[in-house]
C-alpha cells in the first residue's frame, strides 16, 4: 500500500454526491484514509449513517446545509428526530456571500437551533461554514456556548487573521484544503493557524485534482501545501494532523 496515501485524514468531503458513493467508501477503507462525509440535508442522514456504521476510517455527519435551509424548512424536524444517532454535525453554518446573503435570517434562525440542541447534547463534533460570516458564527457559537461541551471545526475558514485567533481561542480547529493555499491572502491566514489545530479536507467533489473532481486521497496536496507552508517534512506534518485529530475526537 502506498504510503503517501495511507493515514491521511479528509474531514471534509461530500461522499454522497459521488456517482461512486458506495465504492469510494471502500476505497477509503483499503487506502486508509479517515474521512468525515458530510451531508447537506437530514434526508441524506439514514443512507450514509447506514453505510458508514460499520466501517473503520470512514464517518458520516448530520448535515443541514446553509445554502438550502431557505428553501427546505420542515426539514429541521428531520434533523432533530437524527440528532441522537450521530456524533459527527456537518455541514452547518451560515453563507453571507451574494448569492445567498437574502436568507441570512432563516440561516440564523437553523444555525441557533442547531447550536441550541448541540448545546443540550453535548459531545458532538462540528463542521462549520462560515463563508462571509465567520464573526456571525462566532458570535453565536459563544452565545449558546457550544464549545464548552462540543467540538467544532471551521471548514475552509476564509476569515480575518483576527478572526481565526478568537476562534482558536474559543478551541476550535480548522480543516484546511489544497484550493486554500491558491491565493496569498489566504496562505497568510493559514500560515497564521496554530498548528495543533489544523487538520485537511479536500471538500470534494467542489474542488478538483486536475480535471477531475478530488477524491479523499487527494488530500495529500493540502498535506504537501502545509508542509512547505510551515516549513516541516511530510512525514512530520502527516504525524501532527493525525495527531490533532486523535486530540479532536478525544478532547
Amino acid at each position: 500500500m502506498n504510503s503517501e496515501v495511507t493515514g491521511l485524514v479528509d474531514f471534509h468531503c461530500h461522499l454522497d454526491l459521488y456517482p461512486d458513493f458506495e465504492a469510494l467508501i471502500q476505497e477509503c477503507e483499503e487506502q486508509q484514509v479517515f474521512t468525515l462525509g458530510v451531508t447537506t440535508t437530514p434526508d441524506a442522514w439514514p443512507r450514509n449513517h447506514a453505510l458508514t456504521k460499520g466501517t473503520r476510517h470512514v464517518r458520516s455527519a448530520l448535515g443541514i446545509h446553509p445554502q438550502l435551509v431557505a428553501s427546505r424548512p420542515s426539514e429541521v424536524e428531520a434533523w432533530d428526530r437524527y440528532l441522537p444517532e450521530a456524533r459527527y454535525i456537518g455541514e452547518v453554518g451560515l453563507d453571507s456571500g451574494p448569492e445567498h446573503f437574502n436568507t441570512l435570517g432563516a440561516q440564523k434562525d437553523v444555525f441557533a437551533h442547531v447550536l441550541e440542541r448541540c448545546a443540550r447534547a453535548g459531545a458532538k463534533v462540528l463542521t462549520v461554514h462560515s463563508v462571509r460570516s465567520a464573526t456571525a458564527v462566532l458570535d453565536m457559537l459563544e452565545e449558546y456556548a457550544v464549545t464548552n461541551n462540543n467540538r467544532v471545526v471551521f471548514h475552509w475558514f476564509t476569515g480575518s487573521a483576527r478572526e481565526a485567533a478568537r476562534a482558536a481561542e474559543l478551541g476550535c480547529y480548522f480543516s484546511v484544503n489544497e484550493w486554500m493555499f491558491k491565493k496569498e491572502s489566504r496562505r497568510a491566514v493559514v500560515a497564521k493557524l496554530p498548528v495543533d489545530r489544523i487538520i485537511t479536507e479536500t471538500d470534494g467533489p467542489f474542488t478538483k485534482t486536475g480535471d477531475r473532481p478530488a477524491r479523499p486521497r487527494d488530500v495529500s496536496s493540502a498535506v504537501d501545501e502545509l508542509c512547505q507552508l510551515i516549513r516541516v517534512g511530510r512525514s512530520e506534518m502527516a504525524t501532527t494532523i493525525r495527531r490533532n485529530l486523535r486530540t479532536l475526537l478525544t478532547e
